[in-house]
């Protein structure tokens, strides 16, 4: 395989652009993340879905936004619009830990380096764009975008942000999964509408001088097509009035057929048409087969971006979830309906994967966001166009779902089947409560449990990574996670196979804590059962709320959207860590505090657990002297 040229890329100069004999580019795309020409990068695949629809497309990687301004002006305005992304992950999530400070790098930039984009590059980049070019429509879309298209809590701010609209100078905000939204954008303003004009399209926000609607303040209206949120300046008082919202927000962005959205900012209305219906095989497979070289641009030379780095040899399978975890933003953006690809396509992908030049054999993922959802959905779809649950997991499997683990095991037979592949990793998140549920049929039940024992056995780098998140029912309940008792069946069924098998694997579980629910008295119990299951824990974290998860209205107004109860959250930088410590009981330098902590709770039965009757702590044994 010969590495790609300039010429196979999107240009991202005007050098390369007149190199393709363009005489004017249709469309600039600007994205806060370095140009990788790969299905994982959204710059990327919207770029090519304009371009195979015939369209001239530039793209600016991680423009210059503290100088004169040049990589703004140099593709001057295109004919139809400017198309801005912050990036793959929203811009405060990249740049901030969960106690707020600076990230030392970025791994969506060459080198690794921080400070190549500003924090909000949507908003940034599109006041840039209007000031330079005021005739030209923006057209703005990605995680940061989506996550931030009505009222929503900003942790690194610690406050009430409005729709990003009122922000930002984009006329239309593209949410979710842009291939369709974008190329309909395109057809339109090519066929001579105006951007004005596109207002009736379905998965975009836009601003409003009126609503249809008249309603009273202090209600929220829901009828036939519309529903009209508390205003934005209600929510800014009344914190119950934001929670009260996000249940709506979210069972709409959860639903087949969804309504309208409204919510007024001052003498502004924002409007959030609803999602597009879920990609169909052939569509999805359409965005997987065009033509990337799946490769960064020549222009990064020999510099690493560590995150290509993680998925180069890895292949995406579906998107969707239908897990509906508090704390995620999957369903918001790609929608809790599973898209997947047909088993064809995966394998062009995987064929494309083997004639790479560092290719050794080994396929990192066959995943996608929850690993094992591959052509999953409801056996009657007419309950699911009823449905607006969030989660078909939570708080029991949903008797529609189709749970059968049947064609993701032919999908990874077929994988490794192909030559040159060695053996094919499972490194996205698996979900054990869909492939341990007992359905009644006993064959699908004999082929999921089949799927856990060749994933143990076969798909397994030595370390399998799952996610309880936490011990207590409690907590877990709020996280619409399942019992912990169930990850001590799966712990078990794990270490069964490894016996079988002659296998030394290790099961590597994620918490978190801090997470709303979550008391410093839930943690002390989480370290000592954990402590019983011979656990040291490696992949933990502290909670961080990210705009429009169902955890982050809670952690913000203090409400559960869907009962308005009161919910406890720790939010102080001390209750946080006081929470935080109790992952790290076996660290000396956390037993004086963490003792005095369960003192206080008159909880020595856990002191006890965790460090033994009452004695002095046991020293090490020094080092031995050098002989000389």
């Amino acid at each position: 395989m010969t590495l790609p040229r300039p010429e196979n890329y999107l240009p991202t100069s005007v050098k390369e652009m007149k190199a393709l004999g363009w005489d004017h580019v249709d469309v600039v795309l600007f994205t806060g993340d370095a140009y990788v020409d790969h299905p994982s990068f959204g710059a990327a695949v919207i770029g090519r879905t304009l371009q195979e629809a015939g369209y001239n497309v530039a793209i600016v990687p991680q423009p210059n936004w503290q100088d004169d301004l040049r990589d703004f002006r140099k593709f001057g305005a295109p004919r139809l619009f400017f198309g801005v992304s912050a990036g793959a992950m929203d811009s405060m999530v990249n740049h901030y830990t969960a106690a707020r400070r600076r990230r030392s790098d970025d791994a969506y930039t060459p080198g690794g380096r921080h400070g190549a984009r500003p924090d909000y590059p949507t908003i940034v980049y599109t006041r840039i764009l209007r000031d330079l070019f005021p005739d030209t429509p923006v057209i703005a879309g990605g995680i940061e975008a989506s996550m931030r298209r009505l009222s929503h809590y900003d942790y690194w701010q610690d406050r009430l942000r409005p729709s990003i609209l009122l922000d930002c100078c984009a006329d239309i905000v593209s949410y979710g999964m842009g291939e369709k939204t974008i190329r309909d954008i395109a057809d339109r303003l090519a066929a001579g509408e105006s951007v004005d004009a596109l207002h009736d399209m379905m998965q975009i926000a836009v601003r409003e001088t009126s609503c249809p609607v008249t309603v009273k303040e202090g209600k929220i209206f829901e009828g036939e097509t519309d529903i009209v949120l508390h205003s934005f300046e209600r929510c800014l008082n009344d914190k119950k009035a934001q929670a009260e919202n996000f249940r709506h927000i979210e069972r709409q962005s959860n639903a087949m057929q969804g309504k309208t959205l409204w919510q007024r900012h001052g003498k502004i209305w924002v409007r959030v048409n609803p999602m597009l219906p879920p990609m169909t095989t052939g569509e999805i497979d359409a965005s997987f087969d065009l033509p990337y070289t799946r490769m960064p641009h020549p222009r990064y030379k020999d510099k690493r971006i560590p995150a290509y780095e993680m998925i180069r040899h890895s292949v995406n399978i579906h998107r969707g979830c239908f897990g509906g975890c508090s704390f995620c933003t999957i369903s918001a953006h790609q929608g809790k309906f599973i898209a997947s690809r047909s088993k064809e396509s995966v394998l062009r992908e995987v064929r494309q994967v083997t004639a790479m030049p560092d290719f050794k054999g080994y396929i990192s993922d066959i995943g996608a966001p929850s690993a094992n959802m591959y052509r999953m959905g409801g056996k009657d779809l007419s309950i699911c166009r009823r449905c607006l649950k969030p989660s078909c997991l939570n708080p029991t499997v949903c008797p529609n779902l189709n749970t059968d683990h049947g064609p993701l095991l032919d999908l990874y037979h077929a994988v490794d089947a192909i030559p040159r592949v060695k053996k094919s990793f499972v490194g996205s998140g698996v979900r054990y409560d869909l492939s341990m549920h007992p359905t009644g049929n006993q064959e699908i039940d004999r082929t999921n449990r089949r799927y856990n024992e060749e994933l143990i056995v076969s798909h397994v780098s030595g370390r399998l990574k799952v996610a309880p998140e936490h011990t207590s029912d409690a907590v877990l309940a709020i996280m619409r996670k399942p019992s912990f008792m169930l990850y001590h069946e799966f712990s078990k069924f794990f270490e069964q196979v490894n016996s079988r098998h002659g296998l030394k694997q290790q099961l590597i579980p994620y918490f978190i804590s801090s997470h709303p629910g979550c008391h410093e008295m839930d943690m002390a119990e989480l370290a000592a059962e954990t402590k019983e299951l011979n656990l040291h824990l490696e992949q933990v974290q502290d909670f961080t709320p990210t705009p429009m998860t169902l955890s982050t209205e809670i952690y913000y107004t203090g409400y559960h959207p869907y009962t308005l109860e009161k919910v406890f959250t720790a939010t102080t930088p001390e209750a946080k860590l006081g929470q935080r410590k109790y992952f790290f009981w076996y660290d000396r330098a956390y037993r004086a505090d963490i003792t005095r902590s369960l003192q206080k709770m008159h909880r020595s039965d856990l002191i006890n657990k965790l460090f033994g009757p009452s004695r002095p702590y046991p020293r090490q044994s020094p080092s031995p002297r050098r002989r000389r």
